[in-house]
């Protein structure tokens, strides 16, 4: 009898894999790769609390608003709380931004060399109805010298900056998909072993699909230009998914193919997703699978951030998707500009 069927491998946990992949830079010492590990702790923390959210009482609204204006849910709160405490616990970010908060977050680590944009807990207002939600986070290397605090300067860096981004889908299962520009790779998280398992090596993005994701709620409030793309998406007999949970209507896109988007309308004309720390991260993990991420017109990793909390219209996922949808755009662009006077 072989014995080794007796205890078949458990496979690759993500804390291996990041040693691993480390050893492909010679010149790397480390930081990032402890800093993707603080990063999954948190994920852990907050995959514990989302789980026993029904019967504590750590569900609902917190009774703030972020400086988004949205309301804030508790769990909002405590994701917030725990990635930025994992984070200037770990030593390697100086600086941080989140959706929470109003202005950047000195972690008092000068030394640190490394700057971090998240999303603690994108999708929040689905917590109370067990839809899924995620965490969305981008890295950068600072450019401001160390032994001083983190500055403007290196918040506000073109996606075409990031070293690494990915996001954690808390859900049917936990995820965490991330890259550091050389690919794309999914870990599943196994809670009885408390750890993330490489469970989706490799993602590629289907070129093309037949699933369009957005909210068709504001369809009047669209450009001529998206109305026309939703027609032909419609005329192609694709089948329309929007779980209003970004993370989880990217995930899926990325791996069946697909788009999403939520483009500018007449109400919110930058649109309503940040650039930071929720179209950066997504674009830079979609192109390293395959695909394409634009505002319509241009690559969203190419537009220069004004402030730590710009919007940006999006559209994101199979690259024949996005750029049909960017030939609308183009088509219909002297008439959506007509609109907005």
């Amino acid at each position: 009898m072989d014995h080794n069927k007796l205890a078949l491998p458990v496979g690759t946990t993500l804390d291996r894999f990041i040693m691993r992949k480390q050893e492909d830079f010679p010149y790397a010492t480390g930081e990032l790769s402890q800093l993707l590990r603080d990063i999954a702790l948190a994920a852990k923390i907050v995959n514990r609390e989302i789980n026993r959210s029904g019967l504590i009482d750590i569900a609902g609204a917190y009774g703030n608003r972020n400086v988004q204006g949205e309301d804030q849910q508790k769990l909002d709160v405590i994701a917030n709380i725990r990635f930025i405490r994992a984070l200037r616990n770990g030593g390697e970010v100086c600086t941080i931004i989140s959706e929470e908060d109003d202005e950047k977050i000195q972690t008092g680590n000068v030394q640190g060399k490394y700057v971090v944009a998240i999303d603690p807990l994108d999708g929040s207002s689905n917590i109370d109805v067990n839809v899924s939600i995620g965490t969305i986070f981008s890295i950068y290397r600072r450019v401001s010298p160390t032994g001083a605090e983190g500055t403007d300067q290196d918040c506000l860096q073109a996606g075409t900056h990031q070293v690494a981004a990915g996001y954690v889908i808390y859900g049917s299962s936990t995820m965490m998909v991330y890259t550091t520009g050389n690919g794309v790779n999914g870990f599943t998280y196994e809670p009885s072993l408390g750890e993330f398992f490489l469970s989706h090596p490799h993602i590629t993005s289907p070129k093309t699909g037949t699933v369009y994701s957005i909210n068709e709620g504001i369809s009047e409030d669209f450009p001529e230009g998206v109305k026309a793309f939703v027609a032909h998406c419609k005329d192609q007999h694709f089948s329309a998914r929007y779980i209003g949970s970004l993370v989880a209507d990217f995930h899926r896109n990325l791996l069946k193919g697909g788009i999403y988007m939520y483009p500018a309308t007449r109400k919110v004309q930058n649109g309503k997703l940040r650039l930071a720390y929720e179209c950066n991260p997504l674009a830079f993990i979609v192109e390293q699978a395959g695909g394409k991420a634009s505002n319509g017109f241009m690559r969203t990793m190419e537009i220069q951030p004004i402030g730590m909390h710009d919007r940006c219209p999006l559209f994101i996922g199979s690259t024949e998707l996005v750029e049909k949808a960017e030939e609308y755009m183009a088509q219909y662009a002297n008439a959506d500009a007509e609109a907005v006077k």
